[in-house]
């Protein structure tokens, strides 16, 4: 057996600061024990390459170009899984680097980079993802550092539907500059389908940095000579695991319609055996669902379109039916401008150009919100060509639903709460695609999913920190897998749940479970609000308001607070606290830190969509 080599005295190390340990411990939270094990002898490896790298001599070191950092801000995953595409791609060519949530970041470090690919979403109405917002607040203050030494590029991600595409993007290239920074490449903005701008923008952003590290040292080997061997950013064993590219069939075990017959939402209960998949999840993550677009709606799309079915298409390598790509490749309930752009060219109708033009803004996002594709193709029709209109098409995307049931109370299951859209109007082409599929489905039959890891919406890992959860409608959804979860791991924490719908009758989402918990002591307050059984309307963000004195009770006692729903429910809680906190401190600026304080500390997370 060949000598192990010796071991460093790991009594003489000193311990690494707890400041320093946070964000490793949210980096490592919700990782199975295989990738912890393959993590610790990466980071074994790390440390050995850090000792060698102690013995070269000074003039080698100066030679080595600068480390990399890459930044990510995510909501959905998609920033994220671009940054991690870029990563990998600096790394096998050899490149030092670090790749860390924005808001794992210290934005101290930034003052001394020198090398930062940033890749960052926007959300709503030019608004950063909820990962983002200390660093982005940080980054456009007066505290922000003068940056002459950095070298910098940045990849927006963005929905040209709403009218401030990536602005979280170009704020951020723009202040970077602004700060004296220098462009490695200009702004890349990526639409929702993102590889068309991300693949070659990260092909320039490679090539640029080894040009860059060429002229930094031209008389040292190229980063990939100096490396003897590359480490994955992720362990081989991932790509055996069911993930979004390689989803799960799950058996549908039951489901319950949970709103009245008053209501004019039909909102399920659905329950879904993960048993044989190798899933795992915590409360507050998401369950991704794959789903077809039906075929009643394929069939009006290649009518309006007087294309053939039955074509076979190539598109970058890939050749299908066009009814293949139509079903399960491409969206036709979400529109979007590329479609439209598209269209003006094949159809020439003046009003729809007229309605591209900048000066429309406001109403081409109000058609792009409230409208299909089948609407447009009956409103302008033109001549496609099959390429023409797939390639105008959005991918397909999957739909994200928050998971509404504990692993330990329900081992091998996966419980959602799904709203099917569509389901009010009876239009069967303009149906929810996979709230429908979910809806439709008979026990026995099966949907295909994958686990949305969330580590931004997760319980404390201290079972004796208190929960005040905010939700309207399905929002109520995860922290019905709070209570459980916590009810089964014995924590002693109090609960505290704000929940608003339409009307107590047909509206009120799980109510004998909460009762039930009222009563066995796992939910300690519930406060309601039924917009529809009140004049005028109220609202939980009302209830929120009359229960001020609570709310800074359990917050000053180390109380975590939770918002999720809608993109508006979180616009109306974040105004409401920030007046509450207002009226408390004295002024807006000592609210907004308060309530930034917060966040950063991972006591107040929004899942807000």
């Amino acid at each position: 057996m060949p000598a192990l080599s010796a071991l460093p005295d790991l009594s003489s190390l000193p311990l690494p600061a707890a400041t320093a340990l946070q964000p490793i411990a949210r980096a490592l939270d919700g990782l199975d024990a295989a990738s912890l094990w393959w993590l610790s002898g990466y980071a074994a490896g790390l440390a050995r390459a850090g000792a060698a790298a102690a013995t070269i001599e000074p003039a080698s070191v100066a030679s080595a170009p600068p480390r990399l950092t890459v930044l990510y801000g995510s909501q959905t995953g998609n920033a994220k899984r671009a940054a991690e595409a870029l990563a990998a791609s600096a790394e096998v060519a050899g490149f030092a680097l670090r790749l860390l949530r924005t808001e794992d970041y210290p934005q101290r470090e930034l003052k001394d980079e020198r090398l930062l690919w940033l890749v960052i979403s926007t959300q709503g109405e030019g608004e950063p993802p909820e990962d983002s917002l200390g660093f982005v607040d940080f980054l456009l203050s007066r505290r922000a550092p003068k940056l002459p030494e950095l070298k910098f590029a940045v990849l927006g991600l963005g929905d040209s539907s709403y009218p401030k595409f990536c602005e979280t993007g170009r704020q951020i290239d723009a202040r970077l500059a602004e700060l004296g920074a220098t462009r490695l490449q200009p702004l890349g903005e990526a639409d929702v389908d993102i590889e068309i701008v991300a693949t070659p923008w990260r092909q320039r952003a490679l090539e640029g940095l080894q040009a860059l590290a060429a002229q930094l040292a031209p008389s040292a080997p190229a980063p990939a000579e100096r490396s003897a061997s590359v480490v994955a950013l992720r362990p081989a064993i991932a790509a055996s695991l069911h993930s979004r590219e390689h989803p799960f069939k799950a058996e549908l075990l039951d489901q319950t319609r949970l709103t009245g017959p008053g209501s004019a939402r039909d909102v399920r209960h659905i329950e879904l055996s993960l048993a044989g998949a190798g899933l795992s999840f915590q409360p507050g993550d998401a369950l991704g669902v794959w789903a077809p677009n039906p075929s009643a709606l394929v069939d009006a799309v290649l009518q309006l379109t007087a294309l053939d079915g039955d074509l076979a298409l190539s598109l970058d390598g890939v050749e299908r039916p066009l009814r293949a790509w139509l079903s399960e490749h491409r969206e036709l309930t979400r529109l979007a401008k590329p479609l439209l752009v598209a269209l003006g060219t094949v159809s020439q109708h003046k009003e729809l150009q007229a309605l591209l033009q900048p000066a429309e803004a406001e109403s081409l996002s109000a058609l792009l919100s409230t409208h299909q594709v089948i609407d447009v193709l009956r409103w302008w029709p033109g001549a496609w060509s099959a390429e023409a209109f797939v390639r105008a098409l959005r991918p397909m995307a999957p739909r994200l639903y928050s998971i509404a049931s504990s692993p330990l109370a329900y081992p091998d299951e996966v419980h959602l709460t799904v709203d099917v859209v569509g389901a009010e109007d009876g239009d069967p082409l303009r149906l929810g695609i996979a709230s429908h599929q979910l809806a439709e489905l008979a026990p026995g039959s099966s949907a295909r999913v994958f686990i949305e890891p969330n580590t931004r919406f997760r319980l404390p890992a201290d079972g004796s920190r208190d929960l005040i959860m905010i939700g309207a409608g399905t929002g109520v959804a995860p922290y019905r897998a709070f209570v459980q979860q916590r009810a089964a791991e014995g924590a002693t924490g109090r609960h505290w749940l704000l929940f608003g719908a339409r009307s107590l009758r047909d509206d009120f989402l799980y109510q004998l479970e909460w009762q039930e918990a009222l009563k066995r002591g796992e939910l300690q307050h519930i406060d309601l609000a039924f917009s529809r059984d009140a004049k005028p309307r109220v609202y939980v963000q009302q209830r929120l308001r009359e229960q001020a004195a609570r709310l800074f009770e359990w917050l000053d006692g180390g109380a975590h607070l939770y918002v999720c729903g809608s993109l508006a429910l979180g616009r109306d809680v974040q105004q409401t606290l920030l007046d509450l906190f207002s009226a408390r401190l004295g002024s807006s600026e000592a609210a907004h830190e308060a309530i930034q304080q917060l966040q950063q500390s991972g006591r107040y997370a929004r899942d807000v969509y």
